[in-house]
C-alpha cells in the first residue's frame, strides 16, 4: 500500500472515474440548444454524445496496454492533457461536425482515467477488498452526475452552452495537477508487456476467451448501455415531452444519479448477509424488472412523467450494486495484466454504450418509447447473460 493518505487516493481515483459522467452530464441540458444553433437534428446533437462515447472506448483500448508497460501514471498525465486541449476546441467548434470530432478526441483523453483507477484499485488493495472500494469510488464519483447537469443548466442559461466546456477544461485541469503530484504510481515499468499488435491482442483475445471475466465484463456493459439509453433520450424527455425547464432538468437528472450512489453505499452492509456474486444477481433481476415497467409506462404513457421516473429510478439504482460488483469479480483474477483487462472492460462497455445511444436517437417516435424500449432491452440482455455465461462461477471471500 502506498504512503500516500488512503483517503486522498481514493479521492483521486474517484474523481478520475468521473471523467466519463461528468464530460457527458454537465453538457446534456445544451443538447435542444445544439440542435437548435447548428440547425441540426436530434440525432445529429446525439452523434456528439456517439462520439463520445466511441473515442472513450477506442482510447481504452491502447491506454490499458501502455499502463501495463510503462507505468499508470505517464499515460494518465499524456491523457488529461489531451482532454484539457480537446475540451477549449469544443468550446469554439464552428458547427456539429466540428464538435462531434472533438467530442470523439475528448473522449480519447478522458478514458485515461477510467482506465488507470480501476488498474490502480487493482494495483493497490486486495482482491476480497475491492468491491468497497469500487463502491467508494461510485460515492466520490456519484458528485459528477448529481451536480454536474445542475451546473450545465444554469452555465447553459447565463453564460451559454460555450462555458461548459470552459468549464470542463479548468475540472480537467485540476485533477491532472492532483493525479501529477498526489497519485502513487502503482506500477513499476516492465518489459514483460509488450506493445506489439500481435502480442496486445493475443492478451485480449485471451480475456475474451475467459468466460466469467467475459461475463461479468457484458453485464457491466449492457447495464450500463442502459443508463447512457437514459442519458441521450432524456433531455428530449424531460425538457421537450414533459415541459420541464432546461435549468431545472439537473434536479431530475441527480435525483437519479443520487439513488445510485446511495445503492452503491449499501454494499459492505448488504455484503455480511449476501456473497459477491449473489448480490449481483439479485441486482440484475431487480434492474431487468424495472425496465419492463419503464417499457410498459413509456409505451403506455401510463402515470406521465412519474410513470417514468419511479421505474428509471430503480434501474439507475441497480447500477450502484452491479457496477462495484461485477468489476471486482472481472478484475480480481488479473493482478498481472490489470491494465489490459480494465481497458477491455471498458472498450467493451462504452461501445456496447455507443450502440444504446444511437439507438435512441434512430427511433423517430415523441414519446418516452424509444428511450424506455432500449433500457428495457438492456436490461433482459444483462439478465440473459448472467443466466447463461455464469454458471458456477468462483467466488470472492
Amino acid at each position: 500500500m502506498s504512503t500516500f493518505p488512503r483517503t486522498q487516493i481514493i479521492v483521486i481515483l474517484g474523481a478520475l472515474s468521473a471523467f466519463g459522467s461528468l464530460s457527458i452530464d454537465m453538457y446534456l441540458p445544451s443538447l435542444p440548444t445544439l440542435q437548435h444553433d447548428f440547425a441540426t437534428t436530434q440525432l445529429g446533437t446525439q452523434l456528439t454524445l456517439a462520439a463520445f462515447f466511441i473515442g472513450f472506448a477506442l482510447g481504452q483500448a491502447f491506454v490499458g496496454p501502455l499502463s501495463d508497460r510503462f507505468g499508470r501514471k505517464p499515460p494518465l498525465v499524456i491523457g488529461l492533457a489531451l482532454y484539457v486541449i480537446s475540451s477549449l476546441g469544443c468550446a469554439f467548434a464552428p458547427s456539429i461536425d466540428a464538435l462531434t470530432a472533438l467530442r470523439f478526441i475528448q473522449g480519447l483523453g478522458a478514458c485515461s482515467g477510467v482506465v488507470i483507477a480501476r488498474a490502480v484499485v487493482r494495483d493497490l488493495f486486495p482482491a476480497q477488498e475491492t468491491p468497497h472500494i469500487f463502491a467508494s469510488l461510485i460515492l466520490v464519483m456519484g458528485v459528477a452526475p448529481v451536480l454536474a447537469p445542475l451546473l450545465g443548466g444554469y452555465l447553459l442559461a447565463f453564460a451559454g452552452w460555450q462555458a461548459i466546456f470552459w468549464t470542463l477544461a479548468c475540472i480537467g485541469t485540476v485533477i491532472l495537477l492532483a493525479s501529477a503530484l498526489r497519485l502513487p504510481e502503482s506500477h513499476q515499468p516492465t518489459a514483460e508487456h509488450s506493445l506489439a499488435f500481435g502480442a496486445v491482442f493475443a492478451r485480449y483475445g485471451k480475456l475474451l476467451r475467459e468466460r466469467h471475466y467475459l461475463g461479468y465484463t457484458l453485464i457491466t456493459g449492457i447495464s450500463f448501455s442502459g443508463m447512457f439509453a437514459y442519458i441521450a433520450g432524456s433531455p428530449f424527455v424531460f425538457i421537450e415531452l414533459y415541459r420541464v425547464p432546461a435549468h431545472d432538468f439537473g434536479w431530475f437528472f441527480g435525483l437519479n444519479a443520487l439513488g445510485l450512489v446511495g445503492a452503491s453505499q449499501f454494499n459492505r452492509l448488504l455484503h455480511r448477509f449476501i456473497d459477491t456474486f449473489g448480490l449481483l444477481r439479485i441486482a440484475v433481476i431487480v434492474q431487468t424488472t424495472a425496465g419492463l415497467a419503464l417499457l410498459l409506462t413509456g409505451a403506455t404513457g401510463a402515470g406521465g412523467l412519474t410513470g417514468v421516473m419511479i421505474p428509471l429510478f430503480v434501474y439507475i439504482a441497480s447500477i450502484g450494486l452491479i457496477a462495484p460488483n461485477a468489476t471486482a469479480l472481472a478484475m480480481a483474477p488479473h493482478a498481472r495484466n490489470a491494465g489490459s483487462a480494465s481497458a477491455l472492460m471498458g472498450t467493451l462497455q462504452f461501445g456496447i454504450a455507443a450502440i444504446a445511444a444511437v439507438a435512441v436517437g434512430s427511433i423517430h417516435v415523441h414519446s418516452a418509447l424509444p428511450m424506455s424500449a432500449v433500457i428495457a432491452a438492456c436490461g433482459v440482455l444483462a439478465l440473459s447473460v448472467m443466466v447463461i455465461m455464469l454458471k458456477n462461477v468462483p467466488r470472492l471471500a
